[in-house]
Parts: C-alpha cells; structure tokens; sequence
C-alpha cells in the first residue's frame, strides 16, 4: 500500500505543478545553468552584458536573436552578445522559440498566460500575443513541454536584465520539420503584427565532437544560417545530423524574417564548450547572432488612372505607326513620372491569346520611352511569332507591366504567387516570368520556380540546386 501512495503522491504533485504552470512557471534549472541568487545572477548577467561589443550593427534593431542555452559558464558569454545588442531596445514583447529536450509532441506549445519564474522575479506573459499567435497557427498549449525545458527558461533572465518592460511569449517547438517551421513563422507573423516584437531562437550548436569536428561542422551550419538555407537546415536535422539542437527555432526566425522583408544575418560571435573549461571529448558548439531587416526597402512607385491609359495608348500608337509606317514615335515629355528610368514590359494578345512579349528587367531608360521599345518589339522581334501584320492592328490588345527593382531571395520559398514576378539565372543562362503568369497559369510556387527555371533553358529543379532566384513586383495594366 505505502507504493502505491507514494505513485500516486507523485501524480498529484506533478498535476499540482503542471496546474500552476498555467499561471507562474517555476524556475528548475536554477542553482545550475545559473546561480539561484538574485544578486549574483544579477551581477553576472550584467557582466556578460557589459563585456559584449557592440558592432555597427548594434545601432538597428534586430527582428530576431539566435542565442545559446547552456549553462552561463559555457555559453553566457555568446548570450551576452546577443542581447546586448537589443538592451534597452523598442520592444513590447520577446517570443522565446526553444526546442523540446525532455518531452515528446507534435506541433509548437505556446505558454497562454500568468510568468515564467526566476530569482529576478517574474517574467509576465503576453496573454494577448500568445492567445494570437495559437489562433494564427493553429498551436494547443502542453503543459508536460515546459516542465523541465531549460532552452527558455535560462533565455529569461537576459530578457529580464535587457528589456525590463517586455513581456514574453515562450514556445517550444516539439516537430521541428519544414511544415511546423513554416507554420510557426506564418503565425507570428500574423499574430504579433502591430507588435514591436523580438523574436528569440534558442539554441546550442553540434554536440558531442571533437574539437577540429565540430569546428568545422559549427562554420559550416553559421554559413547555412547566413546565407538563410532553412531548407538544408531542417533536411540535416530530419536526417538526425549533428548540426543543432534547436534548428526548428532557427529557421522559423528566419522565416519570419523573411517574410517581413529582405533580411541579413550578423554573427556576433562564437564558442565552444571547450573555452569554458569543458572537456575535449565532449563538445557542444555556441551562437551569438542577430537578423535584421537589410534596409532595402523596395522603392514605393505608383501610377494613376490617367498614366495608365496614355502608357497603354502610347503603347498601341508605337506598334501602329512602326508597323505601318516604319515610324518610331517620339515619347512625350510633358509628364514626370515618364521621363523617371523604370523596367517595363509590354504584352500583346490577339483574341485573348499571347501575341508577343517583350521588355526591360532594368531601369536603363526613361519609362514612357521603355514603353515604346518594349511594344514594337514585342510586336517584330519575339521570335515565338511571326511579325505582327497591319491587319492584325484592330485586333490586338496591349496590356503594360512597369516592374520595380529586382532583388535576389536566399530562400526561394518566400517567393509569393500573385505578387511576384521571377528572375531565375545559373551558368550564364537567364529566364524570367512576369507576375502574372502564375496566377494565369494557376501555378503554385514550386510549378511557378520549376517554369522559371525551364524559361531559363535549365533543368526544372534548378532552384533548389545553386541557380539564383530573384524577385520583382510589377503594377500590371491593360486595355
């Protein structure tokens, strides 16, 4: 009898904790990966703070942090860096991603209200950004992922120290695949937009190497991480390679990131557990790291209604007067936002079929006189057709595409039907899709990657195998 209370004792304390869990998670890994005193926890924190360089990066403010989870005397250092950079920061709320250790479950657990517990207090939890980000995702809340998690919880007392006033999200990743990545980065996204927010990646790079191994195994994932290849990442991690134990984490930050725009890596710094004090036979590699918005922005342009229609006759009179008189027309001046360089591209349709389609992927001349190159050669020199004929005149239909800059993408699955136009090049061979291909062609992205690369003469999976993918977007009109 006395075992049989003792077990079901146990439960009851267990279910007890996993109750409280609700509302204030107690700190379990205090008095180990960091001290349990508040003023020597303090102390610490501030130091590895203090001691961090500060690049010229430093002066943005980061979208994302990749920051280690070991044990302070390990890797508190890498963290310190890390969030140095966004101390004192614009930041309403930190989402703290960390990868699940302990306990097994499909999906992402987001802790829905009450704090997470340190010696320095009580962190609160946006119980607004969590309930947000679990309706954007789809995402329950299981309380047996935070139990015993430490990759959150020793996150917390850096946020603690650098953003005093921010509130926090804790998430723990159980699958860390492609899909549940991608879902986490579309659902914060959405559910933290309004939000100054500041998205948190936990984790530890390779475990268990030796040192020249894991050297060169760390170098090689950083560069995954710069160069945004979340696909390889989580292909690695599938496949049980030793790359990291939290690339779930990482490559939904990146994601994230990428969906808000163009993105950069910068890489504050890295270690090993070897620099502090551990031992040869057993390493386990660290991360300081920051993704910011690369300050690209695409240059905002527009045309109004009436722009529009002297473009599109602008057009017709080019391919009219050269087709039959060998005149070309001379574009007019009188309008400032024609005289501005713009790439374009004109399209012709005859019965609602393609008739010709040519044009400019770079800004090299005036827009209105971009305009009139691009229709009359669409009309005698896209070799798919015959010349266009007088008599086809009546019938044709004229439609314009006035494209903003094109800029390279690391990650081809950020490219969106509807939106994007497509720039696929490799080995001196180029093909571009305007944007309204795909959705004529109702194509889904990678049909939409796959013709990109087979307009470009390549292989259809080119993409995914060294070929550069760039995008554009264009304000498409016609008659």
């Amino acid at each position: 009898m006395k075992k049989i209370w003792g077990w079901a004792a146990a439960l009851a304390v267990v279910a007890a904790g996993l109750s409280a869990a609700q509302d204030v998670r107690r700190p379990v890994v205090a008095g180990q990966f960091y001290p349990a005193d508040a003023a020597e926890l303090s102390a610490l924190v501030d130091g590895y703070l203090g001691r961090a360089p500060v690049p010229e990066a430093g002066k943005d403010h980061p979208l994302a942090l990749i920051a280690p989870h070991a044990g302070y005397s390990y890797s508190g250092s890498m963290a310190g860096r890390a969030y140095a950079l966004v101390r004192g920061g614009p930041y309403d709320v930190v989402v703290i991603i960390g990868p699940s250790h302990r306990y097994g479950f499909r999906g992402c657990s987001i802790y829905p209200k009450g704090g997470f517990e340190t010696p320095l207090g009580v962190a609160a939890v946006d119980a607004d950004a969590a309930a947000a980000i679990s309706r954007a995702g789809g995402f329950d809340y299981v309380p047996e992922a935070f139990a015993e998690e430490h990759s959150l919880e020793v996150q917390v007392p850096f946020v603690q120290r650098a953003l005093p006033a921010a509130k926090i999200v804790p998430i723990v990743m159980g699958d860390q695949n492609e899909a549940a990545s991608k879902a986490l980065a579309a659902a914060l996204v959405k559910g933290l937009r309004g939000r100054r927010a500041l998205i948190v990646a936990s984790t530890d790079l390779s475990h268990g190497l030796a040192p020249k191994d894991a050297t060169a195994r760390d170098e090689a994932t950083v560069k995954l991480i710069e160069e945004f290849k979340t696909d390889v990442i989580l292909r690695g991690m599938a496949r049980g390679e030793n790359i990291m134990c939290g690339g779930g984490p990482v490559a939904a930050a990146l994601l994230y990131a990428e969906e808000l725009g163009p993105a950069r890596i910068e890489v504050l710094g890295r270690t090993d557990s070897l620099a502090g004090g551990g031992t040869p036979d057993w390493i386990v590699g660290y991360l300081a790291a920051a993704v910011f918005a690369d300050g690209k922005k695409t240059e905002e342009f527009s045309l109004s209604a009436d722009e529009k229609k002297a473009l599109l006759a602008l057009a017709r009179e080019a391919v009219t007067r050269f087709v039959s008189r060998r005149e070309v027309v001379v574009p007019p001046s009188d309008r400032a936002s024609f005289l501005v360089p713009r790439a374009a591209f004109v399209t012709l349709r005859k019965n609602g079929a393609l008739r010709g389609c040519i044009g400019y992927v770079e800004p090299v001349l005036p827009l209105a006189q971009t305009v009139v190159q691009a229709a009359i050669l669409a009309a005698t020199e896209d070799t798919r057709f015959p010349v266009v004929t007088a008599g086809e005149l009546p019938n044709l239909e004229f439609e314009v595409s006035v494209l903003t800059p094109v800029r390279e993408v690391a990650n081809p699955r950020t490219v969106e039907v509807g939106r994007h136009g497509l720039v696929i090049s490799r080995d001196g061979l180029r093909g571009l899709l305007l944007p309204q291909v795909a959705t004529e062609n109702r194509w889904d992205r990678e049909t939409f990657l796959a013709q990109g690369c087979l307009k470009a003469g390549l292989p259809p999976d080119a993409w995914r195998k060294g070929a550069t993918v760039a995008v554009f977007e264009a304000i498409v009109f016609h008659e």
